[in-house]
């Protein structure tokens, strides 16, 4: 499959509806039509161009599909879909599948979520600055009103997706996202989840696929007449999580065809950051040796390794958060120093380790022979420094925000 073209705003003139909100719906015949006028006012009043909104009935058994199909009647940027089978995932994948609208969008029909949100949620779609858009409600400035319970399961649901899956997003389940139709076009066909893990899914799979996500801050107010089922919701994000994970692993996951062409990002492709840290990795090698023999003689083995590995790690650090990673300026230096120095003892419990059982099966070993194991255990070192940098230190969320900002 090619990869992805360049991203290309919008046009200004474009004739046909820039954008689609679709609302997937399920017996909601108390909220649907109050909610879907507001927000069928609010585009009106706030969205500089043409505009569709598609209710996605996935199976509703009260009133739901007559009070649809009534208001697809009355408002002429209004759709109806119906579907046979329950399934927010299935709704959205359904109805994003056949638009042939630039840019697609979906919210809850609760509105929990300000729609003031909503114009600064597509218009780096529009502009051709990003790929997907997702409102999160963990970032500074979101104003966020809901009880103590959902509030821990939410922290918690992605706190593990960060320790599992090494994500760089913040708010998975935030139900007020956007995509460019032609990476929806890509991406769709490789989301197998049909409830409600389908947005962790596709937001997984797009970012290892180095496309961009562009984040939101929003105000969002809990809706009490929630019908979700948190228990059953739960055990089934634990399965994606789990399949998901393998699917990772074992290289399954076909995401090429999502890459963009020209996506030349410092912090871009794992190629080309596994290329540039072993390249700094190569002169940090050097650097360590060097540091060790002049050490050694007054300092003693492991002091020598310890020091020539404490200054080695600093300069590591900084030369790959710049060259490898892409971010600049001093915002996050400190912390990602202090990260830095964390992994830092990874690397020195393995050198360490290896001097010791060394020293232990041969009491004096040749200058040489130590040298040689200490270069051994470093390469190790350096392998897991690289994994630990790429999933903690320097994430794909910190990498989006230097992008972002320089741009």
């Amino acid at each position: 499959m090619s990869q992805l073209p360049l991203r290309t705003p919008v046009s200004a003139h474009h004739r046909e509806p820039v954008l689609e909100v679709v609302v997937p719906v399920f017996n909601e015949e108390r909220d649907l039509e109050p909610s879907v006028r507001r927000l069928h006012a609010h585009l009106l009043e706030t969205f500089p161009y043409s505009f569709r909104i598609t209710v996605a009935d996935n199976a509703s058994t009260d009133a739901t599909p007559r009070i649809a199909a009534q208001l697809a009647a009355e408002l002429p940027e209004l759709e109806w879909l119906r579907l046979a089978e329950k399934g927010r995932g299935r709704a959205l994948h359904a109805a994003w599948s056949r638009s042939r609208v630039p840019v697609l969008a979906y919210v809850d029909v609760d509105l929990s979520t300000d729609l003031a949100a909503l114009l600064p949620l597509v218009a780096p779609l529009i502009s051709g600055h990003s790929d997907i858009a997702i409102g999160t409600r963990l970032a500074h400035g979101s104003q966020v009103v809901r009880g103590p319970r959902r509030e821990a399961i939410s922290r918690c649901y992605n706190a593990l997706l960060r320790s599992t899956l090494a994500v760089g997003f913040s708010d998975a389940q935030c139900g007020f996202k956007a995509v460019r139709r032609d990476v929806a076009e890509r991406l769709l066909p490789l989301v197998k989840d049909s409830g409600w893990f389908f947005d962790t899914e596709l937001l997984v799979i797009a970012e290892r696929a180095g496309l961009r996500i562009h984040e939101v801050p929003v105000d969002w107010v809990d809706d009490p007449d929630s019908r979700v089922d948190i228990l059953a919701t739960a055990l089934a994000d634990l399965r994606g999580i789990a399949r998901i994970g393998r699917e990772l692993a074992y290289g399954t996951l076909p995401t090429a065809g999502l890459r963009r062409a020209t996506d030349g990002s410092p912090s871009g492709g794992l190629a080309g950051q596994l290329l540039r840290f072993a390249a700094v990795g190569a002169v940090s090698s050097v650097g360590y040796v060097l540091l060790y023999v002049a050490l050694r003689p007054r300092t003693g083995g492991q002091a020598a390794n310890a020091l020539a590995l404490l200054v080695c790690a600093l300069a590591n650090t900084a030369t790959n958060r710049r060259l490898t990673f892409g971010l600049r300026g001093r915002t996050g230096a400190l912390r990602h120093q202090a990260q830095g120095l964390l992994v830092f003892t990874v690397g020195l419990a393995l050198t360490s380790g290896s001097l010791a059982l060394l020293h232990h099966t041969t009491p004096t070993p040749a200058r040489t022979t130590e040298v040689g194991v200490l270069i051994a255990a470093n390469l190790v070192a350096t392998l897991v420094r690289f994994l630990l940098f790429r999933a903690w230190v320097f994430p794909a969320r910190h990498r989006r925000e230097a992008e972002e900002t320089a741009i």
